[in-house]
Formats: structure tokens, C-alpha cells, sequence
């Protein structure tokens, strides 16, 4: 008799499914990467799931991320993404921490009761403490690289950091990393070199008081490199 992950089952085995249900995976930052990567392991069935993001559902988002609705406006991204996940798979454990993750409160993260960690977050420093903190408690990780200012959702591919190109998140990222000795990353990247943004600011900018433009983004670019971040770590959780 058919069940929810019966078509899952087909592909990965009964023995997949088990070690996805007993899998725990944090992602960090749940906007229009890490929102549809959440959404594609909830529905893969991982058994638990952290979730770390402070931000609200703003009306600038819902060209691109999954849990941004007129009707979620202004409310935390996280407690929709748990209502969600919570009506895909009800079994499905959710943690959620409603902060920015940042080295001054990395220590309020026990890595180690991971079994795999999605970086989705935006500025380097952050990213950088993740993979490091990720390194040190032996736990696989997965960094996303710049996603903005793209057009080609086809032109993203998985590789080791250190043979990306192209995109400028990465190669600071790259020279980081090497200044830490820190080696075997894996990224989710780009090659197609970013569209020059208009040089006068958004409103959105504005508004916020920002120095430089605010990125451009579409539905269907971040959402590719999202869920190509959670096929990822399905198949390495499944060891496929």
C-alpha cells in the first residue's frame, strides 16, 4: 500500500529512508536558498530539522522564497517554515532558533548533534565560523555561494570551493578559507558572471539605508542552487 515516501522508497531503499529519519540537519538562513532547501529534506523525509534565521517575511520577498505569502507577511520566517514543515511530514522534529547566526553566538550551537549542515547565509564572517565550526565537530557541510544578480539557473554546479570561479563570494570565500587551513569544502556555485545591478539604489535600499544596491533575484535562480544544496545532502546522508 502506497505512503507518503513510497515513491521516495523506490529510488533511495527502505535502508535511505531509515537513515534520513534518523538524520538531524541544521540550516542556516532559510531565505530563497535555504527556504527551498529546508522544503525539499522536510519532503525527502529527514527526521529533524534546525532551523536558524531571524528575519520576517517582507513583501520584497515573495518573488523568490517559498515561505514569503501576503499572508505571512511580517511574520518570523522560521515559525512558517515549522507550520510547513509540519503539514508535509507531522513527524518531522523542528527546532527553531530565531537569530542571526554570527561568530559572537556561534558558542550557543552544539555542532557536533548534527549529522549534516546547510551554510545559506549571506555575509562571510558567518559563513566562514559555520564551515569552521562544522570542521571541528567532524560533521559535513555544504556552503552556498552568491545567488543574486543571475539569470541562468542552469549555470550552478557542486564542486569543491577551491576549483570554483567566477563568482566574487567565492573567491573571497576561497582566499579565507586558505588563510585558516581549512581544505574540503563542498559549494554549491555559479560560473555565469553577475548582471550589473542599476547603478541608482532601490527604493528598497533606500529604506533601509543601505550603501549599495541591494541584490536582484528571481524565483527560479536561488531556488535551483536550494535545491541542489538538499539533493546533496540527501544522497551523502543516504550514501548514494
Amino acid at each position: 500500500m502506497a505512503d507518503q515516501f513510497s515513491r521516495t522508497r523506490l529510488v533511495l531503499g527502505a535502508e535511505g529512508l531509515e537513515r534520513l529519519k534518523a538524520a538531524r540537519v541544521a540550516v542556516f538562513g532559510i531565505g530563497g536558498v535555504g527556504g527551498y532547501t529546508v522544503e525539499a529534506l522536510a519532503r525527502s523525509g529527514v527526521g529533524a530539522l534546525d532551523l536558524i534565521d531571524n528575519d520576517t517575511v517582507s513583501l520584497s520577498n515573495i518573488n523568490r522564497q517559498i515561505y514569503a505569502l501576503h499572508s505571512t507577511i511580517g511574520r518570523q520566517k522560521t515559525e512558517v517554515a515549522k507550520e510547513r514543515i509540519a503539514d508535509i511530514c507531522p513527524d518531522t522534529r523542528v527546532t527553531v532558533y530565531n537569530t542571526f547566526f554570527m561568530p559572537e553566538n556561534s558558542g550557543d550551537f552544539d555542532f557536533s548533534q548534527y549529522d549534516y549542515v546547510v551554510d545559506a547565509v549571506d555575509t562571510v564572517s558567518a559563513k566562514l565560523e559555520i564551515i569552521r565550526l562544522s570542521k571541528l565537530a567532524g560533521v559535513p557541510v555544504i556552503s552556498s555561494m552568491g545567488a543574486g544578480n543571475k539569470l541562468d539557473a542552469s549555470r550552478f554546479r557542486v564542486t569543491d570551493i577551491s576549483k570554483t570561479s567566477v563568482c566574487p563570494l567565492a573567491k573571497v570565500m576561497r582566499l579565507e578559507l586558505r588563510k585558516r587551513g581549512i581544505k574540503g569544502v563542498k559549494a554549491v556555485w555559479s560560473d555565469e558572471i553577475p548582471i550589473k545591478p542599476d547603478e541608482q539604489k532601490t527604493e528598497e535600499a533606500r529604506e533601509n539605508k543601505a550603501r549599495r544596491a541591494v541584490p536582484g533575484s528571481l524565483a527560479f535562480v536561488p531556488s535551483a542552487a536550494g535545491l541542489l544544496i538538499a539533493g546533496e545532502v540527501v544522497r551523502d546522508l543516504c550514501g548514494v
